[in-house]
């Protein structure tokens, strides 16, 4: 994957200053700065109503900014797109009906100021057995490929993808993580969007947490679930189980108790696990462990609307 330690360059790939947009009273992005660079995969994260897709459309110049400046290789969205510096794959907008795959990627391929070769294109992308098949023929995930197809018919140096696995089997979407790990090795940076979190944690260099508009975590996968703080415990108990003693357990976050099976989330494991010898209990097949990406996600994601509500 591409490195993000490839900051030196003379222009950043994409640059957003103090950027502001808003939907009457609705504010979807709040003074966001940030900046992409040459070669990193870029995962951008956020629960509904976050500011992804109205982000994604600032920097694709399909929404103009209130306030603030995107830039896209030193220019404007709209310069660098027709520069051919930018491919994306969007989940608004539909493909053309009544016409064949091969003729729309063969038409993708013509517009574009650096094409690579449409048979190339669609091997690429895995639909090159869905050439003669009518567009609106397809199932959601083949669409995503045809879409996939469409963003990669030129040489890019930014891929832009929102959602893009979604409706695509497992072996279609290894696949195509697969084909996005050979775009970042050639130097390419790839920014997508995702709710896949799995995909975010084994794909991505650097994630990139929205909420509300505003950028709430900036890191690597491993700096994020640093960041939440909270660790998993998970131990099994023989005999009655005494869940209010639990809930009353020191460090606490989250708690669940499932058969013989207890789970919980705390802020200072080491403590918590003493308090539960304390309680006079026996915990057996005791595991402690940081948390997933999905489960800091929602740590961080829960303490920010905590602390803004």
């Amino acid at each position: 994957m591409g490195s993000m330690t490839t900051t030196a360059q003379a222009t950043e790939v994409v640059s957003f200053e103090r950027v502001s947009k808003s939907y009457g009273d609705v504010r979807a992005v709040d003074g966001l700065t940030l900046d992409l660079h040459p070669g990193e995969t870029v995962a951008l994260l956020g629960p509904n109503g976050a500011g992804k897709s109205t982000t994604l459309d600032l920097l694709l110049g399909l929404r103009p900014a209130d306030t603030g400046s995107v830039r896209v290789f030193g220019t404007s969205p709209r310069d660098a797109i027709v520069q051919g510096r930018v491919g994306a794959m969007l989940q608004s907008g539909g493909l053309m009906d009544e016409v064949t795959v091969a003729e729309l990627v063969k038409l993708a391929c013509a517009l574009h100021p650096k094409p690579y070769k449409p048979g190339e294109v669609m091997s690429r992308a895995g639909i090159a057995q869905l050439a003669d098949r009518k567009v609106n023929k397809l199932s959601g995930g083949q669409e995503q490929r045809v879409r996939f197809a469409l963003a990669t018919a030129g040489a890019n140096d930014l891929i832009v993808l929102d959602e893009p696995t979604t409706g695509m089997d497992v072996s279609a979407r290894q696949a195509f993580w697969a084909t996005m790990r050979e775009q970042a090795d050639q130097g390419r940076t790839v920014l997508f969007a995702t709710h896949y979190l799995e995909e975010a944690d084994a794909i991505a260099d650097r994630v990139l947490v929205l909420h509300r508009g505003r950028l709430l975590a900036d890191g690597t996968a491993a700096e994020i679930k640093a960041r939440a703080g909270a660790r998993k415990v998970a131990f099994d108990l023989e005999g009655d189980i005494d869940e209010q003693a639990l809930r009353a357990l020191p460090f606490l976050t989250t708690l669940d108790v499932s058969g013989r099976t207890v789970r919980l989330q705390s802020s200072d494991a080491d403590a918590t696990v003493h308090a539960l010898y304390g309680l006079g209990v026996y915990p057996r097949n005791l595991e402690v462990a940081g948390l997933g990406l999905e489960q800091a996600f929602v740590a961080i994601t829960t303490a920010e609307e905590a602390r803004t509500s």
